[in-house]
C-alpha cells in the first residue's frame, strides 16, 4: 500500500507591522526588529496603553482591479492580498480556475471589526448592523476567483493554527487540490485598545515602545496589539514534486482542545494546553526529543507567561532544555485573531534560514519561565522540526507541528 502523501505549505502571503510578504517580515524577525509604535490612526489620548504594532495596508497588486480593490474595507484588503500572495508564491495563480481551491480563514470579530471602522469614518453601520457588508471570505472568493469550500474560524488566538489544521485534512480527504488557510485580524481600534486596556492586559510602556513587549521577562507588564496576518497555500506534496516547485515545510501534526475553565484566563494547571501539544506530537509522530524550536504563545503578561513555560516543562521533561524557545510578539506585538498564523510564519522562517527569531526585550529571564530562551538576538540553527504553541481567550488551545522538506 502507498502511503498517503504528506501537506506541504508551497506559498504564503503575509502583512505584519514588520512589513509586507514572507522575506521582509523574515528580515525583521531574525534582525530582532521591533514593529512596535505610538497609535497613529485615533486619539488614544485617555487610553491606558497607546502603542501598537501597526501596518502600512498593502497597495492594489496589478493583478487586481485596483478601484475595486481600494474600496474594500482594511480587514478585507489584508485578507485578499495575503491569499492572492499566497497563490502567487506559490506558482498558482495562473491555474487557479482549473484547481479546487479551499480557503479556510481565521478572521475573528470581523463584524465588529466593520462596525468600529465605519463609525470612525462617520458611517453609522453599528445602528443597523446586519446591512451592507459580506462575510469576508465571500469578498476573497469573488475578488479571486476561487471556486472550493470556504468557512471561516473563530478561536480567538487559536483561529490561526485551527484554520491550518483544517486545510490539512481537507487535502488529507481529497476534498481540495489546493487550500488556503490561516488569519488576519485588524484589531488596533479604539473598542479593542479600550477592551484590553480596563482588563489591565496591556502594557503601559508608552514611552518605550519598542521596549514594551516582554515576554518572559521578570518585567513583563502586559501585551501589546498588532496587526496583518498571514495565508498560506497547502499542497499534497506529490502534486507539488510533481511540478517540480518547492516546499516551504510540512505539516506534520496538530492538537487542539478546549480548557472550558475562563473565558480570559488561562488553567492555572495547562493541562488541555499540554494535551494540545502532546496530540500534536503524536499527529506528527515526532518524540520530544526531536523539536528544535518551540515559538511560544507567550504574550508578555505576568500569568500566561508563567502557565506556559509550566505546560512546557510538564510535556518536554528531561528534554526541557533541548529545543530553542522564543516570543515573536516582542517585534510583532499580538494580532490576536491571527496570532498563530504569523508565528507559523516565524517558524518557517527558522526552517529556511537556518536561524531562529529571537525573543527581544528578555534583559531579565524570570526564574518562573526557565527555558532555553533565544533571548535579543537570533541564532543560528538548523530546525528540523518546529513547534508553534497558540492559546486563546475562552480557552482554545493549539499546537501546530511543522517539518522541514528535503
Amino acid at each position: 500500500m502507498n502511503e498517503s502523501p504528506s501537506i506541504w505549505i508551497t506559498g504564503v502571503g503575509a502583512v505584519s507591522a514588520l512589513g509586507l510578504g514572507f522575506d521582509e517580515i523574515s528580515k525583521g524577525l531574525l534582525a530582532g526588529k521591533s514593529g512596535i509604535r505610538p497609535v497613529a490612526d485615533f486619539d488614544v489620548a485617555q487610553h491606558p496603553c497607546r502603542i501598537a504594532g501597526q501596518v502600512t495596508l498593502p497597495p492594489a497588486p496589478p493583478e487586481l482591479n485596483p478601484t475595486a480593490y481600494e474600496k474594500l474595507w482594511p480587514l478585507e484588503r489584508c485578507i485578499v492580498f495575503c491569499c492572492l500572495q499566497a497563490l502567487l508564491d506559490s506558482g498558482l495563480w495562473a491555474n487557479r480556475g482549473q484547481l479546487r481551491i479551499g480557503l479556510v480563514l481565521g478572521v475573528a470579530a470581523e463584524w465588529m471589526s466593520h462596525w468600529d471602522w465605519d463609525a470612525r469614518h462617520g458611517g453609522r453601520m453599528i445602528g443597523g448592523p446586519t446591512t451592507g457588508y459580506q462575510p469576508a471570505i465571500t469578498t476573497v472568493q469573488e475578488m479571486l476567483g476561487l471556486n472550493g469550500p470556504a468557512m471561516s474560524v473563530a478561536a480567538a488566538c487559536a483561529s490561526g493554527n485551527q484554520a491550518i489544521g483544517l486545510a490539512r485534512e481537507w487535502l488529507a480527504m481529497d476534498w481540495v487540490d489546493v487550500c488556503l488557510a490561516g488569519a488576519c485580524d485588524m484589531g488596533v481600534t479604539p473598542y479593542s485598545m479600550a477592551s484590553f486596556g480596563n482588563l489591565r492586559a496591556l502594557s503601559r510602556r508608552n514611552d518605550e515602545p519598542t521596549a514594551a513587549v516582554r515576554p518572559f521577562d521578570a518585567d513583563r507588564d502586559g501585551m501589546v496589539l498588532g496587526e496583518g496576518g498571514a495565508v498560506f497555500a497547502l499542497e499534497r506534496s506529490n502534486a507539488v514534486r510533481g511540478d517540480d516547485r518547492h516546499g516551504y515545510a510540512e505539516v506534520g501534526g496538530a492538537g487542539m482542545t478546549s480548557d472550558s475553565y475562563h473565558l480570559v484566563s488561562p488553567d492555572p494547571n495547562s493541562t488541555y494546553a499540554a494535551a494540545a501539544v502532546r496530540h500534536a506530537l503524536h499527529d506528527a509522530q515526532v518524540d520530544v526529543a526531536d523539536i528544535d524550536y518551540i515559538n511560544a504563545h507567550a504574550t508578555g503578561t505576568p500569568v500566561g507567561d508563567a502557565c506556559e513555560a509550566r505546560m512546557l516543562h510538564a510535556v518536554l521533561g528531561p528534554h526541557v532544555a533541548r529545543p530553542a524557545v522564543s516570543s515573536t510578539k516582542s517585534m510583532t506585538g499580538h494580532l490576536l485573531g491571527a496570532a498563530a498564523a504569523i508565528e507559523a510564519l516565524a517558524c518557517l522562517t527558522a526552517i529556511k534560514f537556518r536561524a531562529i527569531p529571537p525573543t527581544i526585550n528578555l534583559d531579565r529571564p524570570d526564574t518562573a519561565c526557565r527555558l532555553n530562551h533565544v533571548a535579543n538576538v537570533a541564532r543560528e540553527q538548523a530546525v528540523r522540526v518546529a513547534v508553534s504553541n497558540s492559546f486563546g481567550f475562552g480557552g482554545h488551545n493549539t499546537s501546530l507541528v511543522l517539518k522541514a522538506v528535503a
